[in-house]
């Protein structure tokens, strides 16, 4: 396939903003053997490994453990290759999602005796295998920021993990099964979960590792608690967000570890360049919604690439209870208000899971490359379908509950 067919970088914004980045495209067989190879390489001889989510609040995690173990990359040569990738206009041009693969490249990473496996819900299981498999006996393990939705797809690398390492802790603050928290706990691991409404991840890795960190850790865990928990008073916890989501997993925990919050000029610079057309492609997604009445809520239902969360922020604006972002990837992020706290309910249902007012899914919708064509020519049509129903659904069983609690008040009186 010619190259240019899948690199949407020269495409204008608008036709851009329905297809899915390069990476989508990258076959998963060849992706899943450059990802073992290179998990293996990093846990070959790390002292620790953490498995983590690749956002900010994942992210500040493992900058935290390398602090501990005093296994901090040198920052110097990420801020060169800033400086580089700014010098290039293209560089800083495309923008692929999050949650789809990297370009394929054969740049080695940089090692430390901590290693990183940036990981998710989806991938999670996959992740802990190559802990399992790689790792030396003895090896603390870290897991941070990622909540398993079931016990069952995780048990068997976990219990082998456990039984051959020094340590292995979780630090989360998702919404996590009572069922699958007790089997977790179980199964000898330090699960140490923060009140999602209170903390965040980087939150509850900073009172939980046993270390007297500098004040600008402190100050980490802050600003990424602003952006992870939608509170939005601090300005810098956007930049925190925007620069995770834009760079790769080593170069960010390099960044956030020599610096906290306060990020040098170099990056800001870098931000500011990604955000021209971050906030174009924020006023596509929001342009082309649709607001649908389900139960109490009104849902506002968009597609494209861009930033969920602003584009959230701008249906609500709009009137909206929930907001529903289809991806070109198949994905979508579901977020609520303080007139919609059952996001994670929805997402469940469909592939998925979060917090209450935050959550990500996938349907189970595409077998095969036509139902991909479908889903970019419709802009997400049966994906957006799927998960109204979901939240139809949702609304439903609401009903049914407050219909038995009147009842089981009457009966009491």
């Amino acid at each position: 396939m010619d190259d240019q067919l899948i690199d949407s970088s020269e495409l204008p914004l608008r036709r851009r903003s329905l297809l899915p980045g390069t990476g989508f495209f990258y076959p998963d067989s060849l992706d899943e053997d450059r990802t073992e190879e290179r998990a293996r390489e990093a846990i070959d001889g790390a002292e620790a490994v953490v498995v983590t989510d690749s956002d900010a609040d994942g992210l500040g995690c493992i900058a935290l453990v390398r602090e501990v173990y005093d296994a901090a990359l040198d920052v110097d040569p990420f801020l060169e290759e800033i400086e580089a990738r700014l010098d290039d206009d293209d560089a800083a041009d495309d923008a692929d999602e999050a949650d789809e693969a990297d370009d394929a490249t054969d740049e080695p990473e940089p090692e430390s005796p901590v290693a990183l496996l940036a990981s998710g819900p989806h991938s999670l299981s996959e992740s802990l295998e190559y802990v399992a498999e790689y790792a030396a006996a003895g090896v603390d393990v870290f897991v941070c920021d990622i909540a398993p939705d079931e016990y069952d797809a995780i048990a068997e690398p976990l219990e082998a993990i456990v039984d051959r390492s020094g340590r292995v802790s979780w630090y989360d603050h998702h919404q996590w099964p009572d069922a699958v928290a007790e089997a977790v706990g179980e199964a000898g691991v330090d699960l140490v979960v923060g009140d999602s409404d209170e903390e965040c991840s980087t939150d509850v890795a900073l009172r939980s590792l046993a270390y007297d960190f500098d004040e600008r850790f402190t100050e980490l865990a802050e600003v990424t608690r602003d952006h992870d928990l939608w509170l939005n008073d601090d300005p810098r916890s956007k930049d925190l967000a925007d620069y995770a989501y834009w760079t790769s997993a080593e170069e960010y925990a390099a960044v956030v570890g020599a610096y906290g919050a306060e990020l040098p000029e170099v990056v800001d610079d870098y931000i500011a360049h990604r955000r021209v057309e971050k906030e174009q492609l924020i006023e596509l997604a929001v342009d082309r919604a649709a607001y649908k009445s389900v139960g109490p809520w009104t849902v506002g239902v968009t597609y494209g690439r861009c930033s969920q969360n602003e584009v959230a922020d701008g249906l609500r604006e709009a009137g909206a209870d929930a907001a529903v972002i289809v991806k070109p990837s198949g994905s979508a992020s579901i977020r609520g208000s303080e007139d919609f706290e059952a996001a994670h309910l929805v997402a469940r249902q469909v592939n998925g899971g979060g917090h209450p007012k935050a959550a990500g899914c996938k349907p189970d919708i595409y077998d095969d490359m036509m139902d991909y064509a479908a889903h970019w020519t419709t802009e997400g049509e049966t994906a957006k379908r799927v998960i109204l129903a979901a939240f139809e659904r949702v609304a439903e069983e609401a009903d049914s509950s407050a219909d038995r609690s009147e009842a089981e008040d009457a009966d009491s009186e």
